[in-house]
């Protein structure tokens, strides 16, 4: 056998050896979004609905699982000083469709209620399940529809589960779906 035939068969078995290109070069850890909105509650306590607030955040580690960090404070504005707070994390799945991101979430947190006239500040635990839509209206932001509905445990008079839809904007950072 030849020199040059022998090196030609050595240098074909380095390069398989290689892995020239083998892994992705353009993936990252995930895909995060952090935004506010307007909130209203329908409180399930008073019989008019309660406005107020949010802040929210994502995290979505695979392509369609992720975890959620939200906050909401809505008040009565009549006069009785009565407000919900809550403060939630939990995960969420995500399916991609374009430019339109509709999801589902299964949260845990606390719930503060002040009562009439601030007579108690009080707090609960509280299980949430929700779901809503994040659209993709440029490459750097998604407005949002949300939608909560809160079970308040060991609440006086039966419980209490508020309803509260959030629509808001959130600043994403990175492009894309996570790898």
């Amino acid at each position: 056998m030849k020199k040059s035939h022998l090196l030609l068969i050595l240098l074909a078995a380095c390069s398989a050896a290689a892995h020239g290109q083998g892994h992705s070069t353009a993936s990252r850890a995930g895909d995060l979004q952090i935004g506010g909105g307007y909130s209203s509650a329908k409180p399930d306590y008073l019989t008019q609905r309660i406005n107020g607030f949010a802040f929210y955040s994502t995290f979505d580690f695979r392509p369609h699982w992720g975890v959620e960090v939200d906050f909401h404070q809505v008040n009565d504005g009549s006069g009785t000083q009565i407000y919900q707070r809550t403060y939630e994390f939990g995960g969420r799945y995500v399916r991609h469709y374009g430019r339109f991101n509709p999801y589902v979430k299964g949260l845990y947190g606390r719930g503060v209620y002040n009562f009439s006239q601030s007579q108690a500040n009080l707090a609960y635990n509280m299980f949430v399940g929700g779901g809503g839509l994040d659209i993709a209206v440029h490459r750097k932001v998604n407005v949002r529809l949300d939608y909560e509905y809160q079970h308040w445990m060991s609440f006086p008079y039966s419980g209490l589960n508020p309803q509260l839809i959030t629509v808001g904007a959130a600043y994403h950072f990175g492009a894309g779906k996570p790898h």
